[in-house]
């Protein structure tokens, strides 16, 4: 959809002869809709099935929403090593959400990290990257 927001947007600009404008408007909303993409990210589990394979293969799992800035920055910053971690979107599952507000004081704060026996609310990338 943000892809052809900036088809609508950039096109017309470019008919018109603001061809730069419009080439640059394309070009964030195509950078943006792929960075936002699920198809470019692992998809979302469960939480009953993140909290399976985090005890068999020791990932840790990463408690996110869409839209949530804070979520976005750790999307965005651990990228490259995104299959390290099992993520779970805690607004497709309730579990997921009740298993938040059970780490964070009632508050559905993401995003959440459980690593081994520890949790970790809103923490920085770098300490997630150290995590594993």
């Amino acid at each position: 959809m943000l892809i052809a927001a900036g088809i609508i947007g950039g096109v017309p600009m470019i008919i018109n002869g603001s061809v730069l404008g419009g080439v640059l408007i394309l070009a964030a909303f195509v950078l943006f809709g792929g960075f936002v993409a699920p198809l470019a990210f692992p998809r979302s589990i469960t939480d009953a099935d993140a909290r399976a394979a985090q005890a068999a293969d020791g990932r840790p799992i990463i408690y996110w929403r869409p839209g949530c800035p804070y979520c976005l920055r750790m999307r965005a910053l651990l990228a490259r090593e995104a299959g390290r971690y099992h993520w779970v979107d805690i607004w497709n599952d309730p579990a997921a959400a009740a298993s938040v507000r059970a780490i964070a004081g009632g508050n559905e704060t993401v995003p959440t990290v459980v690593a081994a026996d520890q949790s970790y609310v809103n923490p920085s990338p770098q300490l997630v990257r150290n995590l594993h």
